[in-house]
């Protein structure tokens, strides 16, 4: 991650998908350079003492690396959702991923009131509400947190087989450590690292 003195500048770098590069340069960084999503678009944070020469053939490096790690989803999930129209239908996709398609919600929606939890769902009406304060968070949170909620039109309660169904979500225990972890900053007036930024999800440092 970058410091307070870093900037962005948008550049004629595209990724495969066709989608920005956004280049950050900071004056706190001497020989590293890193990479990763933030809010949907692939960011490459460099010194800012690097020549445009540098920059072009350090962003071409980066996104190689972003790319073989694997950190944008293929399909639908790789945009992050931001819309109840888009939340819907990733819902979709996460449910024939991983639960065979049979969970089928009638509403999937972003909402504001949920202080409490991050998400949750009806299963008699088959709707699901997940917490605005997810949107910033990394893609494979907000996925398991939906397909947690889904697994819950199959299965009300907690129990063996609700598990069974929400773990086939390769991501499940990772993902449940990480909001435990902002559920116990928050919880003490810490601030809470929940963008895309985090080492364990996409970072990605080399040393010139």
């Amino acid at each position: 991650m970058t410091g307070r003195s870093s900037s962005d500048t948008a550049i004629p770098h595209l990724t495969d998908d066709g989608a920005p590069v956004v280049v950050r340069r900071s004056a706190r960084r001497r020989r590293t350079v890193a990479a990763f999503w933030e809010d949907g678009n692939a960011v490459v944070a460099i010194p800012a003492s690097f020549t445009k020469s540098q920059e072009q053939e350090w962003v071409r490096r980066m996104l190689v690396k972003l790319k073989k790690q694997g950190e944008r989803q293929t399909g639908a999930g790789r945009r992050r959702p931001a819309t109840d129209q888009a939340l819907a239908k990733h819902a979709e996709h996460l449910s024939k991923t991983y639960l065979g398609g049979r969970a089928v919600p009638t509403s999937v929606r972003w909402v504001a009131n949920q202080n409490a939890r991050w998400g949750s769902a009806t299963p008699v009406d088959g709707t699901i509400r997940l917490s605005n304060k997810l949107q910033p968070m990394p893609q494979w949170v907000i996925d398991y947190v939906l397909v947690h909620e889904l697994a819950h039109l199959l299965v009300a309660s907690h129990n063996a087989e609700f598990w069974r169904l929400v773990e086939a979500y390769p991501d499940t225990q990772r993902a449940k450590a990480f909001l435990e972890g902002v559920a116990f900053a928050t919880s003490r007036g810490l601030p809470a690292e929940s963008g895309s930024g985090d080492p364990g999800d996409s970072a990605v440092e080399l040393t010139d």
